[in-house]
């Protein structure tokens, strides 16, 4: 027997934004997918109507293109298994629909949601199943002729899944184990309906896999109650052959507390619980991204692989292809994983460190210029070569180093008091007067000259070089004092010099 081909999808539904719990496991699909050499398929599901969001499954594509997730076929990629939209297959779904209906595997209800109403008022914990569906108003208990009147007459039914009791079900979960159900505990789920021809996810989700030859099914914890229901609807249709194995994940926790991470806990808390910004089109509200916030793609896929998984060694930063070799379904976590969106900044801090400087220089750029300041590439590269490990987000740099770029107007009261004596003044002119004197700016150069100077006059390497800091960068912060004045050049640091004595005798 031939080995199947690993076949993976990520199905979102265009409801809205993208979670990072969904990024999370899209991540999961696309490293089990090429770690095996197989394809993955973006399906859209807008199977419910009245949830779609315009702009949203725009949004999902754009997400997925800037983490360098890429998809195999699917809506917008192409492939030999289309349409990949979910509410372009509906005659495909009618087909399988009428299939289960003719073998006495589904049957059509009329209730209203009214008359389900007052059956739960009436009927303790009331699911429809076995036990009430011959009291309700149905195929099964109105005949052939009465349904087939009804439905001509034009009355809106469901097609219910018939579910027989007392059958045990077996899931075999990746992740979990055995997982073993009763059938009785089950609904006679709903697969479809009359009202928008359109089938619930359910019954898509499963005609999809099994036409798609989809190998592993990997989505939320959320879904774990369904997969039994999924293995009944595979037997149903004679398809346990191919029945796809299920690894269902952990959630991703609050950073606090119990419970699912919510937008909420990102509004609360100052993370981002999407990839990019989203505007809401019908409040108008605009939620924090990943990407807006400065994030490196790469950083974020790092920190979500980690969130329920574990390599089996201690390695934290792992490249992407490091992350496909490593990968293992077996090494996911069952309990869920809290949401450390500190861990999430340390790793992009990490990232910039790991970063080629003059491509963070591309990146620093705009933000010099929305301050007014059109620097050489080469001058902010190599700042950025100084400064970079100060921080965790490039948008952090300017006011880690805008020294770098602006002569300070102001010295900073504290470390003039502690720092600034009465003859710093004149020691600092005399300073001025010596890096006068130099044809070569370079750093070494310079310390060597003015470090001579200083063992000549007897002054102390920190009188001298507390001043010289904040007459150059306006308090006591920065790199090495001659790696400021070289990157400053000759002109601007004994500019700066004399103004600052000017101004603090």
């Amino acid at each position: 027997m031939t080995e199947r081909k690993i076949r993976v999808r990520f199905a979102p539904s265009p409801t809205g934004a993208l979670h990072i719990g969904g990024v999370r496991t899209a991540l999961y699909n696309y490293l089990f997918a090429r770690q095996h050499g197989g394809d993955m398929i973006f399906r859209i599901e807008d199977t419910d109507s009245n949830r779609f969001v315009p702009g949203a499954e725009e949004y999902i594509i754009e997400s997925f293109k800037w983490l360098g997730i890429k998809f195999d076929e699917g809506v917008s990629f192409g492939g030999n298994y289309g349409p990949y939209r979910q509410s372009e297959r509906r005659e495909i779904y009618k087909q399988y629909v009428k299939q289960l209906l003719d073998n006495g595997k589904a049957y059509i209800a009329f209730d209203t949601p009214q008359e389900l109403e007052e059956k739960r008022k009436g009927i303790p914990n009331f699911q429809y199943d076995a036990s009430t569906r011959m009291l309700m108003n149905n195929s099964l208990t109105l005949g052939k002729e009465q349904t087939e009147a009804l439905i001509a007459e034009g009355k809106q039914y469901v097609v219910r899944f018939l579910i027989e009791p007392n059958e045990e079900i077996l899931v075999n979960d990746i992740i979990r184990g055995e997982v073993r159900v009763n059938s009785s505990v089950l609904d006679d789920k709903v697969l479809y309906k009359s009202a928008d021809e359109l089938p619930t996810y359910h019954l898509a989700n499963i005609v999809d896999d099994h036409l798609m030859e989809v190998s592993h099914v990997i989505r939320g914890e959320e879904w774990l109650p369904s997969a039994p229901l999924h293995v009944l609807l595979y037997r149903a249709f004679g398809w346990e052959g191919t029945m796809p194995r299920f690894a269902h994940l952990p959630l991703l926790l609050k950073p606090d507390g119990n419970g699912k991470l919510s937008k909420r806990d990102g509004d609360r808390l100052g993370f981002p619980v999407f990839p990019l910004e989203w505007h809401d089109p019908k409040t108008g509200e605009i939620s924090s991204g990943y990407r807006e916030s400065g994030y490196l793609p790469e950083a974020v896929i790092n920190f979500l692989a980690l969130l329920g998984w574990n390599p089996g060694n201690n390695q934290e930063l792992m490249t992407i292809d490091e992350l496909i070799k490593l990968f293992d379904l077996s090494h996911c976590s069952k309990a869920g994983a809290k949401f450390d969106f500190e861990k999430g900044k340390w790793f992009n801090h990490e990232y910039i460190l790991h970063k080629d400087n003059a491509e963070l220089a591309e990146m620093f750029i705009p933000i010099l210029k929305e301050h007014g300041i059109d620097a050489p590439k080469e001058k902010v590269t190599t700042v950025i070569g100084l400064m970079k490990d100060r921080v965790s987000f490039v948008k952090d740099l300017w006011e880690t180093c805008k020294f770098f770029f602006v002569a300070p107007t102001a010295y900073d009261e504290k470390t003039k008091k502690k720092r600034w004596k009465e003859c710093s003044g004149q020691q600092m002119l005399e300073l001025a007067d010596i890096l006068e004197t130099l044809d070569d700016f370079s750093l070494e150069h310079q310390e060597e000259v003015v470090m001579k100077w200083i063992a000549d006059k007897g002054y102390g390497v920190g009188d001298i070089m507390n001043p010289f800091r904040l007459t150059l960068v306006g308090e006591g912060k920065g790199p090495h004092m001659f790696d400021i004045s070289a990157v400053l050049g000759k002109e601007e640091t004994i500019a700066r010099i004399r103004r600052a004595v000017e101004v603090l005798k």
